[in-house]
């Protein structure tokens, strides 16, 4: 006579919690892509395992070298910029940071426009420069300064359009060609233009048909593509297959990923980039036009607008012209009075960034910011924001009578 069979033990409560059979089914679609969060991805066997790569998007290694979420954020990004691959950063620095150290190494030169971004230069000056790596500073605005600079040893040459704080719109045609002539790779902090107001990677067709446009593009995702104020983020972005997997491997090396829940935040963002964009462009081109009919500036600093330097490489270039813009003071007022303008403001809030939905200002002093340039007195940077331009052109105002009038 058989003995009845042992029914097989059930699994602890943990386990099942764990090991679970149930499995949601296909088909489900929304109008945001879904969360994936891991560090760990599992295989269906150890063929699958050896078998897979993270060097290209066809399947899935560890977290770190992407999930759904940052897959769908890249190619995202690369269409935006107008390029074919995309890596992401924890942030604009960040991404800056990759390019170099991907590309450049002891004995190897770099060189930044004198008015590119303060960390960047910051990054040249003291890490790069104790890896063996140095840099020179060149004039964007002068054509010459860089073919000038250009040395056999340079291999990269760093672009920005328009320049931090004091809005120089360069010749990117003109610096593009004297770069490549000698050979030298470029790369763009493309964080202004967006995507939107010109494609980095086709700026004017060469003669022949030949492209030309950047080999890297660098994007502060924390900027337009957040557009929200509270994600910090970097992108690379190329359209060339070796130099891509050069940034790629070295952003494997140093383990530089995103977390999935600010990939989603762009990713929610993106869809709206281009209204708010062009809105807040708008916005800034009509509040600097208020500030140039003010008698207490004597130069406002906007791409957009006749007689800031490089107007008409912008006007050759570009379809639009972000949020930004500066204005440089007389110097009848002393730097504690601009601060006391800066600090009487109310709707405009005091901090870094940009691009988002809150209007923001910073002060700074021309001498201690552009010492290559004879420029002189305190300059204001303004970050328009969604807000009804009739509000901050009144914001302004009352910030002047309150802090200025008795100087005027």
């Amino acid at each position: 006579m058989n003995k009845p069979k042992t029914p097989p033990a059930k699994p602890a409560l943990s386990t099942s919690l764990i090991h679970h059979a149930y499995e949601p089914p296909a088909g489900f679609d929304a109008p945001q892509p879904g969360v994936y969060k891991a560090s760990t991805v599992i295989f269906a066997n150890t063929q699958a395992m050896r078998e897979r790569t993270w060097k290209e998007k066809a399947g899935y290694t560890y977290g770190l070298h992407g999930t759904p979420t940052t897959f769908t954020l890249e190619e995202r990004i690369a269409t935006l910029e107008g390029g074919l691959q995309s890596l992401l950063l924890p942030s604009g620095l960040a991404a800056i940071a990759l390019t170099d150290m991907a590309l450049l190494r002891a004995g190897d030169e770099l060189l930044i426009p004198h008015n590119a971004y303060g960390p960047s230069k910051e990054l040249a000056r003291h890490d790069l420069a104790q890896w063996g790596i140095t840099h020179r500073f060149y004039d964007p605005m002068d054509v010459q300064s860089l073919e000038a600079a250009i040395t056999p040893a340079t291999r990269l040459v760093w672009l920005e359009a328009p320049g931090s704080v004091t809005m120089e719109f360069p010749d990117l045609p003109a610096l593009l060609r004297a770069a490549r002539a000698k050979g030298v790779l470029t790369a763009l902090d493309n964080t202004w233009g967006a995507g939107i107001a010109f494609n980095a990677f086709d700026l004017t067709p060469e003669q022949g048909g030949e492209r030309l446009g950047v080999d890297i593009s660098m994007h502060a995702l924390t900027k337009f593509p957040s557009g929200g104020g509270d994600v910090l983020m970097g992108a690379v972005t190329t359209r060339d297959e070796a130099l891509h997997l050069r940034l790629k491997f070295a952003h494997m090396r140093m383990g530089w990923g995103v977390g999935a829940n600010d990939a989603e935040t762009i990713l929610r963002s993106l869809p709206s980039l281009p209204l708010r964009y062009e809105a807040q462009d708008r916005s800034a081109r009509m509040l600097a036009q208020w500030w140039s009919q003010r008698t207490e500036i004597v130069q406002v600093l906007h791409p957009a607008l006749p007689g800031s330097p490089g107007h008409e490489h912008w006007q050759a270039l570009c379809g639009g012209a972000a949020s930004l813009f500066s204005v440089v003071f007389d110097e009848r007022f002393a730097s504690a009075q601009v601060d006391a303008f800066v600090d009487a403001l109310k709707l405009f809030k005091i901090g870094y960034s940009w691009a988002g939905p809150i209007s923001l200002v910073v002060p700074y002093d021309l001498a201690t910011l552009r010492p290559q340039q004879a420029w002189r007195g305190s300059l204001v940077r303004f970050s328009v924001g969604l807000e009804a331009v009739g509000d901050l052109i009144a914001d302004c105002e009352q910030a002047l009578d309150s802090a200025l009038s008795s100087s005027r």
